[in-house]
């Protein structure tokens, strides 16, 4: 039932109009002055406000403005017994739904108020749905509880609130694009798009057109114009993973948009702006890729403002609990299976694996586990054979207080530390590399 709020001081004609508004199964209330008027809409949820322009205490043009500032989703029309343009005008551009005069236009009322209805109900669902987008990509619904994850979201909050360019590192499947979509829900840019491209899915040229847009004609093929991620992002985020495999003329290229904001479409001579904050991420240690001269040192710098490196799964054990229910909860409903029970040995064995693949691996292991579940309960044998192999071969140094475990640990760390740099994670450790490639053989570390 929607509500609807007429404010006239002329008590005939309001009374009248409720009738009418009534006749159409609306709940309509009813204000002599904008004072009260304004009281009612404090009080209750209303969805049109049908308002006179002249009334005693003021004048419905200028509280309209009001009304969309206290309540934005709530859309009003203005009712006049003298039609000036000006006032219309004014009145539209104060963000009124229409403007029509009493009398004459007393036919239009009831097709007009569910025009506004219409636009209210589209105007509320877009609201819950970016309610709900807000709440999937909030920092509460990182799933996890180790500290190492809890340090990453820490650092995370910290700068999604600054515009600040972020460089989020870590292994493959980690969740650097979760974290990316987190801070940016959790910025100021938040109503604004987010745009996601990945570096490595595009050939040379068609990462240049994706990323800078192009003219019709550049290219073969090219047969419109098409705007390009960044100006896509305009206001918003610009998400580039993979960024260690963007080409170097290409790095260049995105060098000069973050220092100057500018860019040149392909086949295009004028230049354009775009104001959006760049979060990046990468798998590649970029330190060691730009002192190789593999990726540009200068758009290294710029990037690594402020640096946050998402640790992997088997760093992180006691993430791999919750994240096993969420996983499992999830394809359960999909499948519309029942409620599925964990068997605590199916979870240790998925809590002493290495998982190469981190959280990407561990998902879609739950996906086939919970497809081969005839029962209702996931045991090891639904678990991929050659990973029962390798839990079983490793199990046996798993002791948190043996030598080899503490070991195993530190090189794990150390490699942590060095982000993947071999040579210098066995400088650090004061062994030689050979060595080195033998223990991470031993531990099977990868």
């Amino acid at each position: 039932m929607r509500n609807i709020l007429i404010i006239d001081d002329e008590e005939k004609l309001r009374g009248l109009l409720a009738r009418i508004v009534k006749s159409e199964g609306f709940v309509v209330l009813e204000a002599a002055d904008l004072k009260s008027g304004f009281k009612k809409l404090e009080q209750n949820e209303i969805d049109v406000v049908l308002c006179d322009v002249k009334l005693p205490d003021g004048n419905g043009v200028d509280f309209l403005e009001k009304i969309k500032a206290s309540f934005p989703l709530t859309e009003v029309i203005l009712l006049t017994a003298y039609g000036k343009i000006s006032d219309g005008v004014q009145a539209m551009k104060n963000g009124a739904f229409d403007y029509i005069v009493k009398g004459d236009d007393n036919d239009k009322i009831i097709p007009l108020l569910y025009k506004a209805i219409e636009k209210v109900t589209l105007q509320q669902k877009i609201k819950q749905l970016e309610k709900r987008i807000s709440k999937k990509y909030s920092f509460d619904a990182i799933i996890g509880k180790s500290k190492g994850l809890e340090q990453v979201i820490e650092l995370s909050k910290k700068v999604a609130n600054t515009d600040s360019t972020v460089l989020l590192t870590g292994e493959t499947g980690t969740g650097k694009e979760v974290f990316a979509q987190a801070i940016h829900e959790n910025s100021t840019r938040a109503g604004k798009s987010f745009v996601a491209l990945n570096c490595s899915t595009f050939s040379k040229e068609l990462l240049e057109s994706e990323l800078f847009g192009h003219k019709q004609g550049s290219f073969t093929g090219a047969i419109k114009d098409k705007k390009g991620f960044i100006e896509e992002a305009n206001g918003g985020t610009l998400f580039l993973d993979e960024i260690g495999e963007m080409p170097i003329d290409l790095q260049a290229k995105l060098l000069r948009v973050l220092e100057t904001s500018e860019y040149i479409p392909v086949g295009d001579s004028t230049p354009k702006k775009s104001n959006f904050r760049l979060i990046a991420a990468t798998n590649r240690n970029l330190k060691t890729e730009s002192d190789e001269k593999r990726f540009r040192q200068d758009l290294y710098f710029r990037l690594n403002i402020f640096e946050i490196t998402i640790p992997p799964l088997r760093e992180r054990i006691k993430d791999i609990e919750p994240l096993t229910h969420y996983f499992v909860s999830q394809f359960a409903e999909k499948m519309n299976r029942q409620t599925l029970q964990i068997d605590s040995d199916f979870l240790q064995k998925l809590e002493v694996y290495q998982w190469p693949g981190n959280i990407r691996e561990l998902k879609n292991v739950i996906e086939r586990t919970v497809i081969l579940c005839s029962g209702t309960v996931l045991t090891i044998d639904l678990l991929p054979y050659e990973m029962q192999q390798e839990q079983s071969k490793n199990i046996k140094s798993l002791s948190a207080f043996s030598m080899q475990s503490v070991e195993k640990l530190h090189i794990q760390k150390l490699l942590n530390y060095t982000k993947g740099n071999k040579a210098e994670a066995a400088r650090l450790l004061e062994i030689g590399i050979a060595t080195l490639y033998r223990k991470l053989e031993e531990y099977n570390i990868q």
